[in-house]
């Protein structure tokens, strides 16, 4: 088990292996469509993103509603693919770490090579089991977009995989 914190420089990403297992801690923001629609909006606008995409990492996760006495509800992945025609402007801005599940289209993979970023599978449907690993949550930007509104999450001890690592090595093409 590799484990890795948040901010993260590319010479770290760089030493991270397709199929290694990862326990991340550190500052993550949770993202979605209709997010990254506004953020890539703000990029080619000349705005201000929410928060700064240097060296850090985006969890593809749109929480179900909070219980009472909880800091998070179920906090399980969505496909990534769904994200793939919003994030290379964001590659290009210092994103480091991607996490979600599920394939990445081949423009994005060629942009986590030049920009060495990674892209971490977190398990399907164990939503109640990773949000045992979420210590804060707070709403940051887009509050009205409700479960996908972009949230800071603190994380520790995260369980992962590296399923594309920084030099297109993917997991998904493997035997």
């Amino acid at each position: 088990m590799i484990e890795i914190s948040t901010p993260i420089s590319t010479e770290e990403i760089r030493k991270l292996k397709c199929g290694d297992s990862i326990s991340l801690s550190g500052v993550l923001y949770t993202a979605r469509d209709a997010a990254h629609k506004l953020m890539i909006e703000n990029i080619k606008g000349g705005k201000d993103l929410p928060f700064d995409v240097k060296n850090q990492g985006i969890y593809y996760v749109g929480p179900t509603p909070t219980k009472p006495g909880e800091i998070i509800g179920s906090a399980g992945p969505t496909t990534s693919y769904r994200m793939d025609d919003l994030t290379i402007p964001l590659l290009e801005k210092g994103l480091k770490i991607m996490i979600g599940k599920g394939k990445r289209d081949k423009e994005v993979i060629e942009a986590m090579k030049e920009y060495g970023s990674v892209y971490l599978a977190a398990i399907g449907g164990a939503g109640a089991y990773i949000s045992n690993s979420i210590k804060s949550c707070e709403v940051i930007a887009y509050d009205y977009l409700g479960a996908e509104a972009i949230r800071k999450i603190e994380v520790e001890d995260l369980k992962l995989i590296v399923a594309i690592d920084s030099y297109g090595n993917n997991i998904y093409e493997r035997n």
